[in-house]
């Protein structure tokens, strides 16, 4: 019992030791690398950087043959602190638990790797360190089915058709015919709104009101999709990814994504079009059709513009 206590609470190559398979297998370790990062649930943890500390273990096949001193024959530390970076830049996590399947996932993704052991903390939280273990496996095949599910090529993710609907749009007895036009189309179509029209809350606190626009925007995408049976409302990556690759049409809900965007648009909710036109370049649209609104000045995706009366697009 006390072995196992003391095996609870060592450092992860410790436990990849205690636990090892038959064979032999090489191990490469990152101790104590601490990043600052947003990340938490609690409404605490939005706006501020805290510290978090990886500790990681990687378990390799041994290699067959000489390594000549040639780094291109062994898993590089740095492959295991690109996994970190990568994650950590690809959206703002709440759970721990969340980073360290998606740290474990990618690492497994190099071929070399068998199993992973990463241990996440947080450093700031509280007199101790708070944090997560998790240990995860790799068998043969299982590499390319995590490529396809966790990191999709460039050459193979679709590139959507943004369309912002103006609140004129919204109402227009042509929005269905829009859809069929849009719908024929070759790429899956995305739409996004502006807020209501009706009067929403000033609380004269920037966080707060960014939340309070955000939330008129999302009550907007739903009387966009009550408008056309057709239109779904989504909030998540996961959800619009598996959509475009489905042919849903989708009506982008904006506030996780803004919220957990790590590299977020500086605009406000209020700027719909221009963040619209945000997300739009987010998730590499070729261009976006604005129908009943303004053009936004120095967006990074082409657009074009149709009067909220127009029959045709």
């Amino acid at each position: 019992m006390s072995s196992e206590i003391r095996l609870a609470f060592a450092h992860p190559s410790e436990r990849a030791e205690a636990t090892a398979p038959q064979g032999p297998l090489d191990r490469i370790s990152l101790r104590d690398h601490i990043v600052e990062v947003e990340i938490g649930a609690f409404q605490a943890e939005r706006g501020t950087t805290q510290r978090v500390c990886f500790n990681v273990v990687v378990e390799v096949q041994p290699l067959t043959g000489p390594i000549d001193d040639d780094v291109d024959r062994i898993l590089s530390y740095d492959r295991v602190t690109e996994a970190i970076a990568y994650e950590l830049a690809a959206e703002r996590l709440n759970l721990l638990e969340t980073l360290a399947e998606r740290v474990a996932e990618r690492v497994l993704l190099e071929p070399q790797a068998m199993r992973v052991f990463v241990r996440i903390e947080k450093l700031d939280r509280g007199p101790g360190a708070l944090g997560v273990e998790i240990v995860r496996g790799s068998s043969l095949g299982q590499a390319d089915d995590h490529a396809h599910e966790s990191a999709p090529s460039q050459d193979t993710r679709p590139h959507p058709r943004l369309v912002f609907v103006g609140n004129d749009a919204i109402a227009a007895p042509h929005l269905s015919g829009w859809i069929d036009q849009l719908q024929a189309g070759d790429r899956p179509v995305i739409f996004c709104v502006g807020p209501h029209d009706m009067p929403v809350p000033r609380t004269g606190h920037a966080m707060t009101q960014r939340r309070i626009d955000l939330l008129s925007i999302e009550q907007n995408a739903w009387v966009l999709a009550a408008r056309d049976h057709r239109c779904v409302v989504v909030e998540t990556r996961t959800e619009l990814d598996w959509a475009m690759r489905n042919g849903q049409i989708c009506v982008w809900a904006p506030s996780k994504i803004v919220l957990d965007a790590v590299d977020g648009p500086s605009t406000e909710p209020r700027d719909a079009v221009a963040l619209a036109a945000w997300f739009a370049a987010t998730f590499e649209a070729e261009d976006m059709l604005v129908i009943g609104a303004e053009l936004p000045q120095g967006a990074s995706v082409p657009l074009r513009a149709a009067a909220a009366d127009q029959e045709g697009l």
